[in-house]
């Protein structure tokens, strides 16, 4: 299912969505992250800025269309951490990366402080799990500087959740409650003056694994909203679960999910997503290859 009409100004950067969906480098500067956290920290668990300036370049050269930063785990149970605490861990990326490359940048976070000064040291799109609820002073700063915004559907804070594999399905349908949610997200991030919007609906988080996979089946209903969608589906729990060959047996780990995302983003660019937000850039690259040979992306 192919949905081409989609521009987006992202400040002095227009992203055409009208062709080949697009890819998102995910480029975690934590200790913590659920995949490869601490991947691109010295030995004081500081943000080696060289060694992730290096990575976010080898994501460009595999075909990434945007590298999203961010410096704080959302995955369940994360601990919070404070917004001097991200900007450290953030802005020398952010800077160097655009001191080296004139990519889409990306900020991943909730905090109305730490957008606005990535957005002045060169980002263009704010990335929000909270869908701008979180922290409502962020619409603002979005607005500012007339930054894209990525709005996506949660449940809850990310402290508070648990595992897709530990989660209950609701008594509510999940399409409805997704749909009125991001609606609600896209209605107050317009009364604010922002049109340029993204859409995610929130795989994995407060979903449970049945509810993600119904997602992901009825991801094209989401059009009805209007806005290009972004999906993370990059190794997440719920696929895991699908590689569990016995009940009594462990959730095969992130590392061994890589298959299992390849799949997933190809049902998801089928079901008409926009862009593939991944920690592997080359086969993404491969997948929306061949989802565009087929005329699915």
């Amino acid at each position: 299912m192919k949905h081409s009409n989609y521009r987006l100004q992202c400040r002095d950067r227009e992203l055409d969505l009208t062709g080949q969906a697009k890819i998102m480098g995910i480029l975690n500067s934590t200790p913590d992250s659920f995949f490869d956290g601490g991947s691109l920290s010295t030995g004081s668990r500081a943000t080696d800025i060289d060694r992730a300036v290096e990575k976010a370049l080898k994501m460009i050269e595999e075909g990434a269309d945007i590298i999203d930063i961010g410096g704080e785990s959302t995955k369940p149970g994360a601990p919070k951490v404070d917004a001097e605490e991200e900007l450290h861990r953030t802005l020398p990326v952010i800077r160097e990366l655009r001191r080296q490359s004139d990519i889409l940048i990306s900020i991943d976070t909730y905090k109305a402080v730490v957008a606005e000064q990535a957005l002045l040291a060169g980002a263009q799109i704010i990335n929000d799990i909270s869908g701008f609820s979180f922290d409502p002073n962020i619409a603002t700063v979005c607005s500012r500087y007339r930054a894209a915004a990525v709005l996506m559907h949660t449940a809850g804070r990310p402290g508070n959740m648990k595992w897709s594999h530990q989660t209950q399905t609701a008594d509510t349908d999940i399409l409805d409650r997704v749909k009125n949610g991001l609606l609600d997200c896209t209605q107050n991030a317009e009364q604010h003056g922002i049109c340029n919007i993204i859409l995610d609906p929130g795989f994995g988080f407060g979903k449970s694994v049945s509810e993600n996979y119904t997602l992901l089946r009825h991801l094209h209903d989401l059009h009805v909203l209007g806005r290009p969608l972004l999906v993370g589906l990059s190794r997440k729990s719920f696929l895991g679960k699908a590689l569990q060959k016995h009940p009594d047996q462990d959730i095969p780990s992130p590392e061994k999910r890589l298959t299992a995302t390849i799949a997933a983003n190809a049902i998801a660019l089928t079901n008409g997503a926009n862009i593939l937000r991944v920690h592997d850039i080359a086969e993404a690259t491969e997948t929306l290859a061949v989802a565009a040979s087929a005329n699915f992306s």
